[in-house]
Order: structure tokens, then sequence, then C-alpha cells
């Protein structure tokens, strides 16, 4: 039985902009799913918070993302263009509403339901700077949340409007990288040549094609993989019994794909043991640079909870030193504390260290003295 593949590419299209739109709006322990906060430099994710300090897990995480994408590529082509990329997806969708009020003027059609679709778009990328509530009053009270989302939204119609499909193969980086992945057993559409004679010319797999490609004669860099030529021609070759004429042609199940499967799944294993490897309690120490009197030195420290849940922590000195400031801290899951003591010592010393201790956490750090 011939697929329709019009139909899951639909449903993934509309599932990945539900999802894709919803998720800012998804809390856990009190905080976005996934934001990053420009003004704190935290990446909140999925209950844990990844600070700038953490760089390398962000990094580790990318060259995850990398290789899964090459992976993916190198097996699966360009399933990423023709089914999950945004710019295939929002054209996808503004089209298939554009066509509900008929055939007549679609492309001035499509371009008048890319204003609001173009809206959304610009809203929700900034509710994963801004939380969605801040960012929908800011729209009203802040000229700096205002002004970005405008500006974004000409922008993202302007790309989408007047850029279109042309993008994916003109101007994409990705498409382009896309293309040196490729292999002689990469999923690819290609048409039948061997049916050839058999092929009643119709041309419909050219009238759909989106970025404007004929089938027919032959592999294309520009082919995006969307399999709208497929359907096209099952609804005339169906009517003759025959199978449509372009296909999906490659092989999944091969050698290559278990051992980048297993090296891509390796490196997902890394960055899970980086995050397990973090510690649950940081605790930074340095002298403050300024002139005191003689045995009294100021120091800034910071403490970062990596944990979720509060933390109350008491600061202890060595002896011989007397601690001035406030000695416990109290900080909330994922939090931080900054602050400052002044510490007072009997006798020459080069080095103090301060002692961090609470709740099964012992960590000391040193700092000059003078």
């Amino acid at each position: 039985m011939q697929i329709v593949w019009k139909r899951y590419r639909r449903a993934v299209e509309l599932l990945q902009a539900l999802l894709l739109t919803g998720l800012p709006f998804l809390q856990v322990n009190g905080q976005s799913a996934f934001r990053f906060d420009i003004a704190e430099l935290n990446l909140y994710f999925f209950g844990s918070v990844i600070r700038i300090g953490d760089f390398y897990l962000i990094l580790a995480a990318t060259l995850f993302l990398l290789l899964f994408i090459s992976a993916v590529t190198i097996v699966f082509g360009r399933v990423w263009c023709g089914w999950l990329c945004p710019q295939t997806v929002l054209l996808d969708l503004a089209e298939s509403l554009a066509s509900i009020f008929g055939k007549q003027h679609r492309k001035t059609l499509q371009k008048l339901v890319l204003l609001p679709v173009s809206a959304l778009v610009s809203i929700t990328m900034i509710w994963y700077f801004v939380p969605p509530a801040v960012a929908i009053h800011g729209l009203f009270t802040s000229p700096l949340i205002a002004g970005f989302f405008i500006v974004l939204w000409v922008l993202v119609w302007m790309e989408l409007a007047l850029f279109g499909r042309k993008f994916c193969t003109t101007i994409c980086p990705y498409a382009f990288m896309q293309n040196t992945l490729f292999d002689k057993d990469t999923l690819v559409i290609e048409y039948d040549q061997s049916r050839d004679s058999t092929c009643m010319k119709c041309d419909d797999c050219v009238k759909v094609c989106p970025v404007g490609i004929d089938i027919k004669e032959g592999l294309s860099n520009s082919c995006i993989a969307c399999a709208e030529c497929i359907d096209a021609c099952w609804l005339k070759s169906s009517k003759r019994d025959l199978p449509p004429f372009p296909n999906y042609k490659g092989k999944i199940i091969r050698p290559k794909t278990f051992w980048l499967a297993a090296t891509t799944a390796a490196s997902a294993l890394v960055v899970v043991l980086l995050f397990a490897m973090r510690p649950p309690v940081e605790f930074t120490l340095s002298r403050v640079q300024e002139p005191l009197p003689a045995g009294l030195n100021r120091y800034a420290y910071t403490i970062y909870n990596n944990t979720s849940e509060p933390l109350e922590l008491t600061i202890e000195a060595p002896d011989g030193a007397t601690l001035i400031g406030e000695r416990t801290v109290s900080i909330k899951p994922f939090g931080e504390a900054r602050n400052k003591v002044l510490i007072r010592a009997e006798g020459k010393r080069d080095t103090v260290k301060l002692t961090l201790k609470g709740r099964d956490i012992s960590l000391s750090r040193e700092a000059g003295f003078l």
C-alpha cells in the first residue's frame, strides 16, 4: 500500500510547531524548561541550570548535536529539510492556510498569512530568552522588548515572504553541508529511469515541487526530500495500478548505520556523565585588593548551588583567624550567593583557608593573606 507522505509531513510539522511554541510555557522547578537568561547568563535546561562558567557542558552538548545531525544526514539524507526545518514547516503551514481561501491570488494570500505567523514566531523566539508572561507584558511597557519584537517580526516576514524556498537552495549553509555527507546508500528521492517509457510525462511532480526541480532529470542538490512529487505521481499512476515513478531510495540498515549510532550514543553518554559529575556545590574565593589595616583582609566569595534543593551553609575560618561578616548562607535551588567577608589574623601568614560546610558538604578554598 502506497504511503501518502503529505499526511505524515503535516502531522510532524504541526507537532513541531506546537512543541516549539509551547515549550517556553513548560516549567520545571519554578523556571522555564528551556530558556537562556541573558541577564544572569544562565541556561535553564529541564530543571537544571548551566551557567556561563560551565561552558564546557554547552560545548560538549553542541558537539554531540553536530555528531547526531551528521549521523542522521548520512543515513536519512535531507529529512531535516523536508520534514523538520522551521523554514519548510512555516511555509507549508502558510500555504495550507492560504489554500483555504481558494487558488486565486494564492501567493499574495500566503504573504498575508505569513504576517501573523511571523509575529507568532518572533514572540516565540523572545520567549526563549524572556519568560512568556514578562515578554507579553513587556510588549506594551518595555521599549527594548517591543523594539526587538518589531525588528524580528519584520526580518522573519521578509525572509519567509521574499526569500521563501530560495533560501533552501541558495543560502542555507546546512543544505550545503548535507550534500557533502551523502554516500551511495543515503536515503534520497529518485526517479525510476528504468520505467521511463511508461511514465505519462504529466509533469505533476514538477508542478508540486516546492523548490521547482524536475525529479525526472535525476538527482539534484536542491531536492529537500519532501516527497511532494511522490504523492503527486501516485495520484496518477495509481489509476493505472502502477507505483509512483519517483520514490524514496536508499539503504537505512547497513553497517555504517550501526557504528554511527554507537558513536552518537557514546557521545551522548559522555554528555550525561559530564552533567552527573558536576559537583553539587561550587565555591570560589578571592582576596579583594584594597588598603586595610595590617592583619585585616577582605575576601569575595561566590557559592553556586547545582542541586534542586535549598541549602543552608556555614563559612568557617581557620584557627588563629577571625571571620567578620555573615557566616550563614542560604541558597535557593540552582541559585547562587555572592558576598564579602573580613578576616582578621594574628601573626604572620601567607594564606588563609575558608571552609564551607553543611549537609554532607565540606569545601575549602585558599587565598593569599597580607
